[in-house]
């Protein structure tokens, strides 16, 4: 018997929304990078794109654990002398909390070629309210 090889023109793509309220960051991020990925598709390929949208609302009611809220940092470079940027958990939720859900998922995605096209995938709303009703999202089963 042969192994069956998915080819791209095949995949189906599904839509699924997450509730990101009161759940844990890296708990969620895994969940979600899975999906991105398509490991939880029986026809998953290493090479081709297999995975599924996903919508995260509330993303500003994400929690963490532990001291993290005071200790964890976001570092980024502008790679020029002296271009250190550090920005703490508690700032960028206040400003930005869409990217620390997008900063976790990926992080925790291959490194890549597909890695731009799986984010591509992913959609952060900091309320409860989503443009993306026509695509008939089911929630998300959390393992």
């Amino acid at each position: 018997m042969k192994t069956y090889a998915v080819k791209a023109n095949e995949v189906r793509k599904e839509w699924y929304v997450v509730d990101a309220e009161g759940q844990t960051l890296g708990r969620l991020a895994t969940q979600i990078a899975r999906v991105l990925i398509g490991k939880h598709k029986p026809t998953f390929s290493k090479n081709i794109d297999t995975g599924d949208f996903v919508i995260v609302l509330n993303a500003d009611k994400v929690v963490l654990t532990g001291k993290k809220v005071n200790d964890k940092e976001y570092i980024r470079h502008s790679r020029y002398p002296g271009g250190l940027k550090s920005v703490t958990f508690k700032e960028m939720l206040a400003k930005h909390p869409d990217r620390i859900i997008k900063a976790a998922v990926d992080g925790m995605l291959p490194k890549n070629k597909l890695r731009a096209i799986r984010m591509r995938k992913l959609k952060v709303y900091t309320g409860c309210q989503h443009p993306h009703e026509a695509q008939q999202p089911r929630p998300l089963p959390m393992d």
